[in-house]
């Protein structure tokens, strides 16, 4: 099932997409939420509804004219109002050439334990224009990630039960600002302002049965499930990264069993993978100054169009856009005395 919230009269509405169409949750059933946050604390009594629902929609029992075709809609992120965002480092590939190509060994620890930070839920968007200050043009990069979001309360979740925790797949884009990600995280803490500013997810949710086909084991000495599914992005049409979300190392399982340890999950929390392999500038670039001294560098501009796709989860389209004003905190930086 995959399911969308989009935009109606002012408020945050939920629905299910088939086959081009959107159709009301609260059309479909009258016992259905009417919104992702409704939804999802309710999940277990809801879902079986809007299977049903799905199905009644898939035999023709509920017609395409209780819908509307999905271009009519103003899309908003799956989970609109996420109650935390996390975002992993599962892939040991991006670590592994992120840290090769500013000459750093490839550190043990990551094959010890997974590992996450706390970024902005407040900042979450969908599918649309991305609003950057003009610090966030110095090296802004897309981060080709994919992201589950909890569906139920949980506390001390083990890896072993914590995929039945996960409500649904969907892509994410850790905007970033590499430069000021940069220069703060040299005091050893962070990434704040290089992050908080936006993260993407969309342009649905994908429920977990739904990509019953793609799913493959977890690697040796790793629990939970991984799916089979291609990955990659386009800038202004032009493909840049290509991986696979089977590939990570840590599994959302194993994120969760980290995430959940002496703290609650709650309906509402999102987890991000981590980047893909490829799946950024910053490895891009550094992988081909690494290879070719006289490779140019490519960051995102103000007008790009950002396509993140990946199998089975659709596509998920930004196009970044520049705030009207010369205001940086880059300059406000005081003088390092001598």
């Amino acid at each position: 099932m995959k399911l969308v919230s989009y935009l109606r009269d002012g408020h945050d509405q939920l629905g299910i997409y088939v086959d081009g169409y959107l159709y009301d949750m609260e059309m479909l059933h009258p016992e259905l939420p009417g919104n992702m946050n409704m939804f999802l604390q309710y999940w277990e009594e809801s879902f079986p509804v809007a299977q049903m629902a799905e199905r009644m929609v898939k035999e023709g029992r509920i017609t395409k004219e209780k819908g509307f075709p999905i271009e009519e809609a103003y899309l908003l992120a799956p989970v609109p109002f996420p109650t935390s965002c996390r975002d992993g480092y599962a892939f040991r590939q991006h670590v592994e050439s992120a840290r090769r190509n500013r000459s750093a060994p490839m550190i043990p620890e990551f094959d010890q334990y997974p590992i996450f930070y706390f970024t902005n839920h407040g900042s979450i968007q969908g599918p649309g224009e991305v609003i950057c200050m003009p610090d966030h043009f110095e090296k802004l990069d897309f981060e080709l990630e994919a992201a589950v979001v909890i569906c139920k309360a949980g506390r001390n979740i083990k890896a072993s039960e914590a995929d039945e925790y996960i409500g649904g797949l969907m892509i994410m884009n850790d905007i970033s600002a590499r430069r000021l990600q940069m220069e703060e995280m040299l005091l050893n803490l962070g990434p704040a302002k290089g992050k908080d500013f936006c993260t993407v997810i969309g342009p649905w949710l994908v429920t977990p049965d739904e990509l019953e086909q793609y799913e493959i084991p977890a690697k040796e000495n790793h629990t939970g499930k991984r799916w089979n599914l291609r990955m990659q992005c386009r800038v202004n049409g032009v493909q840049v990264s290509d991986g696979n979300l089977g590939d990570m190392d840590w599994t959302f399982a194993e994120i969760i069993e980290r995430c959940s340890y002496g703290v609650t999950m709650h309906p509402g929390d999102v987890i991000g993978s981590g980047t893909v392999g490829t799946g950024c500038f910053l490895e891009l670039n550094g992988t081909g100054k690494l290879n070719d001294p006289n490779y140019t560098q490519q960051w995102l501009k103000e007008g790009d169009v950002v396509e993140l796709e990946i199998d089975g989860l659709g596509i998920l389209t930004n196009t970044i856009v520049a705030e009207p004003t010369d205001y940086s905190i880059l300059a406000l930086k005081k003088t390092i005395q001598e």
